[in-house]
This record gives structure tokens, sequence and C-alpha cells, in this order.
């Protein structure tokens, strides 16, 4: 089935607008959801809507309600919050265009794909694309969307644009209050310098591929095997043989460090070595080899015989 796009719009740069729509840039992954059962009869706990001192009550009885202190409640009905929802808007207004920098990671959101609609906004969107590269810089705007107002950046992605929703200054926490008690003392130069030797040969391009969640594929696996083992319980602790650590729990970090240093150097060495070896075994091969195989005789013709 073809992906569907949640918004169709156009990205407005003062006269200049670009028909677009929007597709989801990711998707849940391999998440595993579990449920509530009662065991006894293997059936699933549902919930009830109870009141205190009243018990179950109809959905048809239940509002929204906003508490505004302890036990006092603004009570809206579906009605008056629909009546205040956004109407989702068909442009997206770029109203400033900032550095690629400037945008701290922590208020990017969620991601979207920005696809031209036609093949009349094709052009005008190449434009918007190569303009934002070369200058090396955001969009942003707000857009109206499922009844509310987002921020927005948009920016370069391949061949074609992303957006990205940003959250508010007030859903994001500032970084002072969770560092104000780290002292401003230097680190040791040594220290430092180590730990920027192992940095820098650890230096890599980043691959998502290369990383996956070992929760979710234990819990497949764990799942698996109480299939096959027809519903019975399996308890399995990978630790359970395991020795117990010896030795203080501080850490020697100039050892720790020469450590990790002295073993990313074997490794490269072994990986030298084996590419070594590979390499002889390869021309070894190519010299036992003969250039020109002998050519095999024809085979003579059986007396009599004749063509059919």
């Amino acid at each position: 089935m073809a992906a569907r796009a949640i918004w169709r719009g156009q990205i407005r740069l003062a006269l200049v607008s670009i028909p677009v729509e929007l597709f989801p840039a990711t998707k849940s992954g391999a998440q595993i959801q579990f449920h509530q059962v009662h065991e006894p009869t293997g059936k699933r706990i549902k919930y009830e809507k109870v009141v205190p001192g009243v018990g179950p009550v109809d959905r048809d009885e239940i509002v929204k309600g906003y508490e505004v202190s302890k036990g006092h409640y603004v009570l809206l009905d579906p009605e008056e919050i629909e009546s205040v929802k956004l109407e989702s808007r068909k442009t997206l207004d770029l109203v400033e265009f900032v550095d690629v920098h400037d945008i701290d990671a922590m208020y990017y959101d969620k991601p979207y794909f920005v696809v031209p609609a036609d093949d009349l906004a094709e052009e005008a969107y190449v434009v918007m694309r190569d303009a934002l590269k070369a200058s090396k810089k955001i969009g942003v705007g707000q857009l109206a969307m499922r009844g509310q107002e987002y921020v927005v950046a948009l920016k370069p992605c391949g061949k074609g644009l992303l957006l990205e929703t940003l959250r508010y200054a007030d859903e994001v926490n500032k970084a002072q209050s969770y560092f104000r008690e780290i002292g401003d003392t230097e680190p040791d130069a040594d220290l430092l310098d180590m730990a920027s030797m192992l940095i820098k040969r650890k230096a890599g391009k980043f691959d998502p591929k290369e990383f996956h969640n070992r929760y979710v594929d234990a819990l497949h696996r764990l799942i698996e095997e109480k299939q096959k083992a027809k519903g019975q319980k399996i308890i399995e602790d990978p630790d359970a043989n395991a020795a117990p650590p010896k030795g203080s729990n501080v850490v020697d970090l100039m050892a720790a460090l020469k450590r990790s240093l002295g073993n990313a150097e074997e490794g490269g060495k072994a990986a030298n070595e084996n590419k070594g070896s590979a390499q002889k075994k390869r021309t070894a091969a190519k010299k036992s080899t003969p250039r020109h195989a002998p050519k095999k005789a024809p085979a003579k013709k059986a007396a009599g015989g004749r063509r059919r």
C-alpha cells in the first residue's frame, strides 16, 4: 500500500508558493507490546471506569476536566475543546532562516519527508532545497496540523527536504539546573590527551544498521522458545553462572585508558595481519595458476559415423 500523506499544502516564501505533501519519516520499529492477562483463565484484563463511592459509570457521563487546584476542576465538553482547535491551514510560512547549529538538538521532535505535490512544483522545490544547502541555513515557521500549531524547521535531506517539528521552550528542561553541581576544575592534561587519542582511533561514520535493540531481540527469542514449549514458563538468567566481580569499585582512569588504547592497537595490528595474509594467499594462487590453460585436443570422429 502506498504511503498516505498526513498533510497537503504549500510552503510559502514571500511571493513563491510550493505545493507539497508531508509523510512520516519514522516508524514504530520492532517494539513489543505486552497485555495484562488473567493467568487462571488466560483472558485479557479490561478496565472499568469507576468513581470512588459510586462504582462503575457510563462513558456518556464522563467529561474532561482541568485541575485548577487540589480537587477542583474546570469541566469542558468535547464540543468546547473542539471549538478552540486550530483549523489546519494549508500554508507553511517560513518566517526566518537560522544557522544549522542555532537550534539545539533537544528541541527537535519528529521528522517528516517533504515531497513536491506534482511535476509543476518540482522546479521551485529544487531551488528551495539547493538554496538552503548553499546558505547552510534552516527555514523556521509555524504549521497548524491536526488541530494544533507546531514550530517547524525545514532543511535539506539528500535529494529532498526534511521538516521537523520542534518543541516549545516550556517543553525543554534547562540544563543548568542539572549541571550546576559540576565543578570548574580543569582535567589532567595527560588524561585528556589519552582520551583524545582513544576518540581519534575509534572515529568513524555512523551507520544505524550496525546497532540492534538487543532487549527486543532477546524478547523475541524468549517468546519463540515459549511457543515451542507450548506455553510453559521459561526463566533464564544469563548471569547466573558468571563469576562475581572482584576488586575495588574505584577505577584507575589512567590504567583503563591505557588498556583501551592497547586493545585498539592490537585490534588494528590483527586486522592488518589478516589483510596481509589474505593478500599473500591470493598472490600465491595467481602464480601457481598458468596464465593460459592448455587447449584440449579435438575429439576424434568415429569411423564411418554420420552426422545426424
